[in-house]
């Protein structure tokens, strides 16, 4: 087969080898070239590989059909490849996902190039990039009912409108409500089995966790106190949807049952009522 009768199949090689390059290169992850190309990795190239497996002859269906397939199968394509996912290990993630949408593309690919290779050459569709604008042009200005002219603008309106709702969504995500998650965990790493008997004067720590999903950079303090007395304080500035989980240092300084340690956080330096508090009852001796 002549490279020219699958330029469009390269070219959908190389859009899904750049977007797996933006996906997963941290330095390149929040380029809006990964935006660009993701797209129509979702939004398009799903549904146009099946299309070109199912339908290898150029006479099978004409350019606006094979436009709308494409946009339509790819809706139906990624979700089943989530649901798929879902009953996985690997769960609905984003990797996950970018791979086996990958495989999928891959696949189709190669059938597709298969389906074109066992036709004659004059029948197999391809694209010429060349004669895009002839042919849009073409069949534009081809003579046509005055209902197939009503449906083409309607099709053409509707994709147009779907593509500017996407590209909004993912561009201007709404804001939803604004918290911090604030926790502690055991030695473990896990909601249970904390340390509740510890030793006067003696370094201990505390496994604590904080997320930022206030939508902005916060400042916050973190202190560990036992009555009035503050045994340890922690400052820290993190981004939204940034995550700190590390151990806080303090040393009891009086014996007691029963006592109350209590981990407060502070946010944007107001200390006159706690933003988030936790508290343990432990015993020191």
């Amino acid at each position: 087969m002549k490279t020219k009768n699958i330029q469009d199949l390269l070219i959908i090689s190389v859009w899904t080898i750049m977007t797996i390059i933006f996906v997963i290169t941290p330095i390149l992850e929040n380029s809006i070239i990964r935006t660009i190309l993701g797209i129509p990795m979702v939004l398009f190239v799903p549904g146009y590989v099946l299309v070109t497996a199912l339908f290898p002859k150029k006479d099978d269906l004409d350019s606006i059909e094979r436009i709308a397939l494409s946009f339509g199968l790819s809706i139906a394509v990624v979700p089943l490849i989530g649901l798929g996912l879902n009953y996985t290990p690997f769960g609905i993630r984003l990797i996950p996902i970018l791979v086996t949408l990958s495989i999928y593309i891959a696949i189709m690919t190669i059938a597709s190039i298969y389906r074109r290779n066992v036709l004659p050459e004059d029948t197999q569709f391809s694209v010429r990039f060349n004669k895009i604008y002839e042919a849009i042009n073409n069949e534009i200005s081809a003579p046509k009912s005055k209902i197939d002219r009503i449906l083409s603008a309607i099709l053409v309106l509707s994709i147009v409108l779907a593509i500017g709702t996407l590209v909004y969504v993912i561009t201007v995500p709404k804001i939803g409500e604004k918290f911090t998650e604030f926790y502690i965990l055991g030695p473990d790493g896990k909601a249970d089995n904390y340390s509740t008997n510890l030793k006067l004067d003696s370094s201990t720590n505390i496994l604590t966790g904080i997320v930022n999903h206030e939508y902005s950079p916060v400042n916050y303090t973190v202190q560990i106190v036992i009555g009035k007395d503050i045994l340890s304080s922690k400052k820290l500035v993190l981004n939204n949807n940034e995550t700190w989980q590390n151990n806080i240092l303090f040393v009891p300084n009086k014996e007691g049952n029963d006592e109350k340690l209590e981990l407060l956080l502070f946010k944007e330096n107001n200390f006159t009522v706690p933003y988030r508090e936790l508290h343990l009852w432990v015993n020191v001796t």
